[in-house]
């Protein structure tokens, strides 16, 4: 492998699946193209083994750089998707998601509403990921899939149109630079704009009041969407607990009691 100039970071491996750095680039590339958005880290080079991004520079990030993001990454959801589950421009079938060394598959399927499509392509799958390594008990799965069922019945819904989202938004996928907050290795895909702002809360993210009041100086969210935090982090906790155990089966199953 050549060696790349200072200005470049190069993601590379061998072992990745077919297609992935092609997915992330095309993710980062419709993220970009939100008017007035959050900064996205810009993609130099693709190919089937390696993906180069621009090489950024790191600030701690102050109040304002914060409430500034929150204001951009609104807006970068404004700029909508053709329907929830829907893939990137430029991408078609499944994503992933996880780290490079254990990539489970991301399903992305167009869905009528937010309710069917966390259910069936979120839940549900990783429900299934979870039984098959041992980590829930009979209790544990019929109260997911209860929860399934009042999902696909609508009762979650809040009649918002489809989001673009970042898809993986814990605070290590925002780069804070000089010029601010810039997206980095997305899961991007049509979705709920609350469940970007869920996982923000829920791995922790600096100035996070600053972040969610600039963004709500943006765009105003409805009174309830407080009470639906926590369903929107079921999904990452049954990831982390598929892919690392620990305590995150358990951390599921106990915000999970509260939509019973």
């Amino acid at each position: 492998m050549s060696e790349q100039p200072s200005a470049v970071f190069r993601k590379g491996s061998r072992s990745a699946p077919d297609g992935y750095f092609r997915w992330e680039a095309a993710g980062l590339a419709w993220l970009a193209d939100a008017p007035g958005g959050a900064e996205v880290v810009t993609v130099l080079d693709v190919a089937t083994d390696y993906l180069d991004l621009e090489k950024l520079s790191f600030a701690n990030p102050d109040p304002a750089m914060a409430e500034a993001f929150g204001a951009a990454l609104a807006r970068t959801h404004d700029a909508g998707a053709p329907a929830y589950g829907s893939p990137p421009a430029g991408w078609d079938g499944d994503g992933f998601l996880g780290p490079a060394t254990q990539l489970l598959p991301l399903p992305l399927r167009a869905s009528e509403t937010w309710g069917e499509f966390y259910a069936e392509q979120r839940l549900l799958p990783m429900l299934s990921m979870g039984v098959d390594s041992g980590i829930y008990h009979r209790s544990d799965i019929a109260l997911f899939e209860r929860i399934a069922h009042r999902l696909r019945n609508g009762e979650f819904d809040d009649g918002a149109p489809p989001a673009r989202i970042h898809g993986d938004l814990w605070s290590g996928n925002i780069a804070w630079t000089p010029r601010g907050g810039v997206l980095i290795d997305p899961a991007a895909h049509g979705g709920h704009r609350e469940t970007d702002l869920a996982m923000l809360a829920l791995f922790g993210c600096p100035h996070w009041d600053f972040v969610i009041g600039g963004y709500l100086g943006q765009h105003r969210l409805d009174a309830q969407w407080p009470q639906r935090v926590a369903l929107h982090q079921l999904h990452p906790l049954m990831v982390h607990g598929v892919l690392f155990g620990a305590d995150y089966p358990h951390r599921a199953v106990e915000l999970a009691r509260r939509y019973r």
